[in-house]
């Protein structure tokens, strides 16, 4: 399948793109490399230096056959998008857009979607989180993430575009940018090795539900051809929270150091796990990394790289 993989030079969806060629499909990968770097882009990849809002994407759609569009670029800030809504509309919503209109256009299959478990269902539910419960995102960046799923269902209804939604829990591995709180796991070992002491925000008590990108990248291949017109949660409803997650790096790097405490941030939910149970009844997915492993595996990809 001609698959297009938006932010493929990114974090997730280069290990999305990798997972994708070695099952056999043809990859293109459209990143503007705000994030992402050359190092991730598969050498089998065909790579275009571009921003999903820009409209020549249409005609790379058209160009390269697209059948399939994996949307991962984005906007991916809660604390940024709190301070800067208005460029986080234009990024997540203004993208997302144009590339389902770029499907329109097209004549793309399939569409499938990167949401936010951790954000679009809000704070004030009963956890873990399940895919029926109301979307009642509190954050900008959350608000962006089910206004783009309103916008996949709608372009589904009006012009036959086949969608699978995937609300991902906090995504750590190889790869990951030490950047907001995504990429906590990813801070906290560069810090460490770099001899600089990590910042635990809030108590450290905020509870995470952190999936493994591998596990993730599987999710994404299985979304191909199952799924569609569904949104799955994909994560482990395992609950972990910022102090445990530092306990468990310290341990993998055997680390001495304490860290220093800073106050809880703006936009930030005080716990989110989810229940990944309906990704493992239709898309027969399950995490297979667990959370020991799976920092063992990024610190040593940290390592290797240093």
């Amino acid at each position: 399948m001609r698959i297009l993989v938006t932010g493929g030079a990114g974090f997730i969806a280069s290990n999305v793109a990798d997972a994708y060629i070695k099952e056999g499909h043809d990859v293109v990968i459209v990143d503007n490399l705000y994030m992402g770097s050359m190092k991730n882009v598969n050498k089998k990849a065909k790579f275009y230096k571009m921003d999903v809002r820009d409209k020549k994407v249409h005609g790379i759609v058209k160009k390269e056959g697209i059948e399939l569009i994996n949307h991962h670029a984005a906007q991916i800030s809660v604390p940024d998008s709190v301070k800067n809504p208005v460029e986080d509309m234009n990024i997540n919503i203004g993208g997302t857009l144009n590339l389902l209109e770029a499907a329109r256009e097209g004549g793309v299959k399939k569409f499938i979607f990167v949401s936010s478990g951790g954000t679009v269902y809000g704070s004030k539910i009963k956890l873990p989180a399940v895919e029926t419960y109301p979307l009642t995102a509190e954050s900008p960046y959350g608000i962006s993430k089910v206004t783009g799923e309103h916008y996949v269902r709608f372009y589904q209804a009006q012009y036959g575009i086949k969608y699978t939604i995937l609300r991902y829990s906090n995504v750590y591995g190889p790869r990951q940018i030490p950047h907001g709180e995504a990429g906590v796991v990813a801070i906290f070992i560069e810090k460490i090795m770099r001899g600089k002491q990590p910042v635990i925000f809030g108590g450290g008590t905020c509870v995470r539900d952190y999936v493994y990108v591998g596990d993730v990248a599987a999710a994404n291949v299985a979304a191909i051809y199952k799924g569609d017109n569904e949104a799955f949660n994909i994560g482990t409803g395992v609950k972990t929270n910022v102090n445990m997650l530092f306990a468990g790096i310290k341990n993998a790097m055997e680390f001495k150091g304490d860290a220093a405490q800073g106050p809880f941030r703006p936009g930030d939910i005080p716990a989110n796990y989810l229940n990944a149970g309906k990704a493992a009844k239709i898309l027969k997915w399950k995490p297979a990394v667990s959370l020991k492993d799976g920092i063992k595996n990024t610190y040593e990809y940290f390592k290797n790289r240093a």
